[in-house]
């Protein structure tokens, strides 16, 4: 098979290799609805996935709604994600997001990229996530994983996260945009991973211009 020459169609092939790689890419981060799901990926920032899910069972027991943890006592949210790193600031911006859930949208997490990014602690990549995997919504989330691989397979030459979603978004159809992401993330943890990239296992080296560096 020839090799992809444009950024469009390594994109494309990406694609189609790692939906082979991965056919049940889903969301790590456990949640039972769009709200947990937004206060789980604002507790992610620079935490694992696994550690999240390590202190959210006691957080939605405790504030099972928006209406619960927007009157939560700061001090309590703090000792319940504590291990997650940044706690303080952390709570804050769950408690404010909970706030203006019940203040401004009727406590339900609104669909709208602007509406979402409005709340305390939720950018765009926050956004695209709960747009992508809670809400059924278009949504391509930039983490380091898929800013570092689409760099390496030479799709975007961009660092900005917000530049690379606006640039990947027209090269992939808006309703596999969030797998797009997940599959790039799940690639760069378990084969094209930063330090030690097994470049003999991943199915893009054929095409990758770093491939073996």
């Amino acid at each position: 098979m020839a090799r992809p020459r444009t950024p469009k169609g390594r994109a494309k092939r990406t694609h189609e290799l790692l939906a082979q790689e991965y056919p049940e890419a889903v969301c790590e981060l456990d949640h039972a609805n769009p709200f947990q799901l937004l206060v789980a990926t604002i507790l992610s920032a620079q935490c694992t996935d696994k550690r999240v899910n390590m202190v959210t069972p006691d957080l939605f027991s405790a504030y099972p709604t928006p209406e619960s943890l927007a009157e939560a006592p700061l001090a309590h949210v703090e000792e319940l994600i504590r291990s997650t790193g940044f706690f303080a600031t952390k709570a804050r911006n769950i408690v404010g997001m909970a706030q203006d859930l019940v203040n401004h949208f009727d406590g339900q997490v609104p669909g709208k990229m602007s509406d979402l990014v409005s709340l305390p602690g939720v950018g765009r990549k926050t956004a695209n996530v709960v747009r992508s995997v809670a809400l059924g919504l278009p949504g391509l989330p930039v983490d380091t994983h898929v800013a570092r691989i689409t760099g390496l397979l030479g799709i975007t030459e961009h660092k900005d996260p917000v530049k690379i979603e606006l640039e990947l978004n027209p090269m992939v159809p808006a309703a596999e945009r969030g797998e797009f992401s997940l599959r790039l993330i799940l690639h760069g943890r378990r084969v094209c991973i930063a330090r030690r990239p097994r470049c003999h296992e991943c199915v893009l080296a054929t095409f990758c211009p770093s491939a073996g560096d």
